[in-house]
């Protein structure tokens, strides 16, 4: 049996982790925060599996791979398949003729077709609905994915507890740029807000020229807003700019967010590589698992499933670095 080392809890690592385990590995999971914290870069996700509208300016991989995360999910934690919503005001409707043009699976809604699905949004006449997507909640995922694990015997380490294994797989996010020089942080932002006047049941995308907004229902009334993606390693607070576009756009889908309560404000960096695509690299006895960029949970799975095959079975498949796959 192998003997696997894996550092870092994010949802990188504890995905790799379950995958490994479900193969019959001997796993161990370091990370020095003991698990899941708002230091990880996956405890602000957005959550949403969604990979046709994510397909609208990724690559083709992302809208293939990702399609898998929804069923590999589902066997962990609760996946709520209500489909995703696109809208945008009439000055933006090109916006959303391009979006149409760049992506598939989704069908037109008129006024009446939005408020049918979502009856507390206003003013919007043109849609799409991509309906066979799912969002979930990322905190409860990555705390069934610990349950999980702890209940196969794996913990969660904040110091490595055995001896030297026979393998290491590193899923540090960006705190693995020591190893992956051609590593960037893209700097995202994002409130979570509680407006119990408002009831919206999916993932809501509104589009904007500047900044394109995400809305993701959490249940009881709370909700996460995000979309900012800044090309900067700054870790610091949220700019004031963003703040307010974020308010401003989540009051332009509905005015009585303009009463709801910020719960919480969260910056973090999401490692990406130069082509915005995770990658697997190895070498010698370490497998660098990284740059899930800004689709975390929904490239998660096809991560773990890259690491597996070439841990266990030194099988090069598609998201292996070809130049670093050698032992």
């Amino acid at each position: 049996m192998s003997r696997i080392r894996i550092l870092g809890a994010g949802v990188a690592g504890l995905a790799v982790a379950t995958e490994l385990v479900s193969r019959g590995a001997e796993v161990e999971v370091v990370d020095p925060g003991g698990g899941p914290t708002a230091a990880s870069c996956s405890w602000w996700a957005g959550g949403m599996l969604a990979p046709f509208c994510e397909y609208e300016n990724a690559e083709e991989a992302v809208l293939r791979l990702g399609q898998a995360a929804k069923h590999w999910w589902g066997r962990v934690t609760q996946v709520t398949e209500a489909g995703t919503l696109v809208v945008a005001h009439r000055r933006d409707l090109a916006d959303l003729r391009q979006f149409a043009h760049r992506t598939e699976r989704f069908h037109s809604v008129d006024a009446d077709g939005i408020r049918k699905l979502e009856p507390e949004l206003f003013g919007f006449d043109h849609g799409l609905f991509f309906e066979s997507e799912a969002h979930l909640s990322p905190r409860r995922a990555l705390e069934d994915l610990t349950t999980k694990l702890s209940s196969q015997g794996v913990f969660i380490e904040t110091t490595p507890a055995r001896s030297e294994p026979d393998l290491t797989v590193d899923c540090r996010g960006f705190a693995a740029r020591d190893a992956l020089p051609d590593l960037r942080g893209v700097k995202g932002e994002m409130l979570v807000i509680r407006a119990p006047d408002v009831s919206i049941k999916r993932p809501v995308r509104l589009l904007h020229p500047r900044i394109p907004l995400y809305i993701v229902p959490r249940g009881d009334g709370v909700y996460m807003l995000g979309a900012t993606m800044i090309e900067s390693e700054d870790r610091g607070r949220i700019t004031a700019r963003s703040m307010l576009e974020l308010l401003s756009s989540a009051y332009a889908l509905n005015p009585a967010f303009g009463e709801a309560e910020v719960l919480e404000i969260g910056v973090d960096l999401r490692p990406a590589f130069p082509d915005n695509l995770p990658k697997v690299r190895r070498r010698g006895d370490t497998i660098y698992a990284n740059g899930l960029y800004r689709h975390g949970f929904l490239l998660a799975p096809a991560l773990a499933m890259a690491v597996a095959e070439l841990a266990l079975n030194d099988k090069v498949t598609e998201l292996v670095d070809a130049d670093y796959a050698e032992r």
